[in-house]
């Protein structure tokens, strides 16, 4: 909705490129995107959700990268992407620091937030990696239930290279990035931005 509705104010073309499942569960930001002048493009493939669209989107990037921007709302992807977006949702964590500290004249314990791509959780975390005594939790959807294997909580210890960067990613048991994720509602991105790995691997955020 934010970039259809910047292309629209600068008079930019804006495609816009969505999973079917996607756009069946947000028909109504389909149909603002379009009365804006977005092309909204339906993306069948896999799980027909956030992961194939970006895979899309990309592919349209790079062969047409001399007339074509490519954005995208949420921590994940190649540099710049994921730092702009931390940057954009950092407001989170700088409201939430300074509203606890006014109310409460101390840090908070522990901080929780969703992480499918991870951008609200990049931004609650950001401000607060060296306050040691504030721990980082991002919390994945347990879809059906962990044992049950559709789910997109994410069990293993390595990382694969996925979209340019290493990250962790769900996988089988021979390490195989070949597992869908499954949420009931929301993201079904299989791995998190670059930063929750980082911080994950410091042993910063437990995931």
């Amino acid at each position: 909705m934010a970039t259809a509705t910047v292309a629209a104010r600068f008079g930019f073309e804006c495609v816009v490129y969505m999973g079917a499942v996607d756009m069946e569960r947000q028909a109504l930001n389909v149909a603002r995107m379009k009365f804006l002048g977005a092309t909204v493009v339906p993306v069948t493939a896999g799980q027909a959700t956030l992961k194939e669209a970006i895979n899309e989107a990309m592919r349209d990037w790079v062969t047409n990268v001399r007339t074509t921007h490519y954005i995208l709302g949420t921590a994940y992807g190649s540099h710049p992407y994921p730092m702009m977006v931390r940057d954009f949702h950092r407001v989170i964590g700088i409201e939430a620091r300074r509203q606890i500290l006014e109310k409460e004249e101390r840090l908070p314990d522990l901080l929780v937030a969703c992480v499918g791509g991870g951008s609200n959780a990049i931004g609650l975390f950001h401000p607060f990696p060296e306050d040691e005594a504030v721990r980082m939790v991002g919390v994945e959807a347990g879809g059906e239930g962990i044992v049950s294997g559709s789910t997109a909580r994410f069990q293993g210890d390595g990382s694969v290279c996925c979209k340019g960067r290493n990250r962790m990613v769900l996988a089988d048991e021979n390490g195989a990035d070949s597992v869908d994720a499954f949420s009931l509602r929301g993201s079904r991105l299989r791995g998190g931005g670059p930063e929750h790995c980082l911080l994950r691997d410091q042993g910063r955020v437990a995931i």
